[in-house]
């Protein structure tokens, strides 16, 4: 069954969906308005506005490094719908935090909101994906898993498109989001209602009683060995991190990019995070077409490719970018320049690629394991990709400190691509 839209009429599906799309809105509606805010708003220095843009992105998911053993071991052991219920009372805490950071230019806060939302984001993680072959039948889980991702890179643009609208600018010229504090609240709140309809999911029978282990390193080490000894798990796993430290690269320079490579203001920055949510979730839904509802890495190995492809271009527009002298551009000005819309291109094709890549892969996750071990699954997956993305975060830091561009860091995305593009071939060979 490939086509997945009856999931949507369906409780057993629509709660779980609706929550993980207000959730990603949320995160991308707070961080938009932040990163927009203290690019445009409060720093002036193009190498404190990069650096700002790399650490930002490492304090997201740096708690996904650290505690996402302790979110599967609870995920596995305990009803997952109740998880859902207090992880998004939380979100309406932090945004509480997230709001006034907005309102007082605070940066400290801001980021502290941020890398609490980061923790909120590491206990729903394991749910959204764990909690669907519970839920839906086998056929249905890839399609399924294909809305999941779709829902939350249009829940991504969405709050990219707000975040960047409610950040705005006074006569004087300086930057306020108020809007943008007063929508990180009530999304949050509307988050919580959608989470409290998610049906209950019980443990599954086998499920290893609830025994924290709360060393977090010891934890991690003994879920991600005992994961990754599973050969197709490993390079499922792997394939799936190299699409996310891609990405963050990606997104988190985005910004800085758009004003100091392209000379252009926010709402292209905008337009550049929407284009890119729009594709991942183009590229989500067409792959289940493709793959008519088949859990396999057909297409992982091609998609990779494509994907470097894409960025190398982009990387040869943007490094013969015409400089614009002290005015930035804005988005029909921007459209307007030669190469202008083929870099759109270029980030819309680098995006539906990723989708293609990355929606069978997660699918796979959850399908090959038993259902009562499918949590620990993607906990396990989501310490190794925050690992990667961590480590891009940081050399990519690094490399700005030492004087690399921010056009440069594309050559990383598209070598990176390639080794993408030959993990999923071996994962294609090994179990398709």
């Amino acid at each position: 069954m490939h086509d997945a839209a009856h999931l949507l009429r369906t409780r057993r599906f629509l709660p779980i969906f609706v929550t993980q799309f207000l959730g990603a809105f949320n995160d991308n509606l707070f961080r938009t308005a932040m990163v927009m805010l203290v690019i445009y708003g409060i720093y002036q220095d193009a190498t404190q506005e990069a650096t700002f843009s790399a650490i930002a992105g490492g304090l997201f998911i740096l708690p996904f490094f650290l505690l996402s053993a302790l979110a599967g071991q609870l995920a596995d052991s305990t009803d997952k719908a109740a998880i859902v219920r207090i992880v998004k009372t939380a979100e309406i805490l932090i945004m509480i935090f997230g709001a006034a950071g907005l309102l007082l230019h605070n940066v400290p806060l801001l980021l502290a909101a941020l890398a609490a939302m980061g923790i909120h984001s590491t206990f729903f993680g394991p749910i959204k994906y764990a909690i669907l072959p519970q839920h839906l039948h086998h056929d249905e889980v890839l399609g399924g898993t294909g809305l999941v991702e779709a829902g939350t890179y249009i829940g991504i643009l969405g709050g990219t498109l707000l975040g960047g609208i409610l950040v705005l600018q006074r006569g004087d010229g300086s930057f306020h989001a108020e809007w943008a504090a007063v929508a990180v609240l009530m999304v949050a709140i509307a988050g919580r209602i959608s989470g409290g309809l998610v049906p209950p999911a019980r443990p599954e029978e086998g499920a290893p009683p609830l025994k924290m282990d709360w060393h977090i390193i010891r934890a991690s080490v003994t879920l991600v060995s005992a994961t990754l000894h599973v050969p197709r798990l490993f390079l499922a796993i792997v394939c799936i991190s190299f699409f996310w430290a891609m990405g963050a690269v990606l997104a988190a320079q985005f910004p800085p990019l758009v004003k100091n490579s392209l000379d252009s203001d926010q709402t292209v920055a905008t337009l550049f995070l929407a284009i890119f949510s729009i594709g991942v979730a183009v590229g989500s839904v067409a792959v289940n077409r493709l793959l008519k509802g088949r859990v396999a890495a057909t297409y992982s190995p091609g998609a990779a490719l494509a994907m470097g492809a894409f960025v190398l271009d982009l990387f040869r527009r943007v490094k013969n970018w015409p400089g614009n002298g002290d005015e930035l551009l804005g988005v029909r000005e921007f459209l307007a320049m030669p190469n202008g819309p083929w870099i759109v291109f270029d980030l819309f094709g680098v995006a539906i690629a990723g989708g293609m890549f990355v929606v069978p892969l997660y699918a796979f996750l959850t399908t090959t394991v038993a259902k009562s071990q499918t949590a620990r699954t993607i906990a396990a997956n989501n310490i190794v990709n925050s690992g990667f993305m961590v480590a891009a975060t940081l050399i990519l830091t690094f490399a700005v400190q030492m004087g690399v561009t921010v056009a440069d860091s594309l050559l990383i995305v598209a070598v990176a691509s390639v080794i993408a593009a030959w993990l999923g071939w071996r994962l294609h060979k090994a179990c398709d």
